[in-house]
């Protein structure tokens, strides 16, 4: 793997991602800073770590040939800062100890070789090995302000680092991703997405004032038509347990309650599926974003929980939105178990006198 990585500088030296445009590699002057990103990706890694040790140069060939101006990740799996006990700092990876030093020179490492070099990277991570967020913006790009709350407070996270606002000076980029609903109203899981949805919801009313791109893992299949088997995901259950309230019956992401919250978020926020605003029909081969696992019961049983919304008054710029992941046997998935998704937004026509 080495000969696709190029040395990093020693351990503390690197420069922190600014809000100012860099002119490092090149030197960008004004004419090369662009004011709005067009074209971007998302994606749940299921542990960043994990991709690049096995599946780096087929992901960096996919970024070399899409060449989006930003990505969002999900699932990074990487530890925040901070010795055990001690406040976490969730905005730097982990380094205290040698194996997480190590893991941490292997990530970086990853993210300073082509193409990835050309983006500032922005971390919201748990304390521990588990859910966080990352947004690599190129640097020809520059955010008025990049905040990691739902509130949009720059200091502060998110729990578990589910969050990564970017602001510019014409749209908003949302990357989450959501709490998984989970099977049981006794673990307390039910009422965690439903405050997640009612601080989402909030949000977006909240918002309007300025167009909104929201991507991520928002771990909801809206309609029938989101998933490949409704019938065997509406009628999931964990080691035969029933929900008492029947809007809380079957799989993580498909529940009746779940799809009704997702749908009011979208027509209180005058928000628009991207994807499905394009694509009006069911594609069984390219239509989902999540698989199961290939093996067993949930062998070709697939759902479209990754997504890009954007705002009403965005929606006739959607130029392309495309799942990159196909088949049962999970090609172009990059060793997740999800797919990268991208959206392609035209450029604004300015009216003219």
């Amino acid at each position: 793997m080495k000969r696709f990585f190029k040395p990093i500088e020693k351990e503390g030296s690197a420069k922190k991602p600014s809000l100012s445009p860099s002119k490092q590699g090149g030197e960008k002057g004004e004419e090369d800073i662009k004011k709005e990103p067009l074209k971007f990706v998302t994606w749940n890694a299921n542990s960043l770590l994990l991709r690049v040790k096995n599946n780096w140069p087929q992901f960096s060939d996919f970024i070399s040939n899409l060449d989006p101006d930003i990505i969002a990740i999900q699932e990074v799996r990487m530890p925040a800062a901070g010795p055990k006990g001690a406040p976490k700092n969730p905005r730097e990876l982990k380094d205290d100890t040698s194996s997480s030093r190590e893991e941490k020179q292997i990530l970086l490492r990853a993210l300073s070789s082509p193409p990835f070099e050309n983006y500032h990277v922005w971390w919201s991570l748990a304390d521990s090995k588990y859910a966080g967020t990352a947004l690599l913006v190129k640097k020809c790009l520059q955010p008025v302000k990049v905040s990691f709350s739902l509130d949009k407070t720059v200091s502060k996270h998110e729990p578990d680092g589910r969050v990564i606002l970017a602001e510019f000076e014409t749209v908003r980029i949302l990357n989450t991703y959501a709490p998984n609903n989970g099977w049981k109203e006794e673990e307390n899981s039910f009422q965690r997405r439903r405050k997640w949805d009612k601080r989402l919801l909030d949000f977006v009313v909240q918002s309007s004032d300025k167009p909104l791109i929201w991507c991520g893992d928002l771990n909801v299949s809206h309609e029938d038509i989101d998933v490949t088997h409704p019938e065997f995901f509406s009628a999931a259950k964990m080691n035969g347990y029933v929900p008492p309230n029947k809007e809380d019956w079957g799989q993580p992401g498909f529940t009746l309650a779940e799809r009704k919250r997702f749908g009011a978020i979208l027509k209180e926020g005058r928000l628009v599926d991207a994807y499905r605003y394009l694509h009006k029909e069911k594609d069984m081969e390219r239509g989902f974003s999540w698989s199961g696992h290939p093996i067993g019961k949930y062998r070709g049983k697939r759902m479209r929980i990754d997504y890009f919304i954007v705002s009403d008054k965005l929606k006739d710029r959607i130029a392309a939105c495309e799942m990159h992941g196909q088949g049962i046997e999970l090609e172009g998935f990059y060793g997740s178990d999800h797919c990268p998704v991208s959206l392609h937004l035209s450029e604004e026509c300015k009216a003219t006198n």
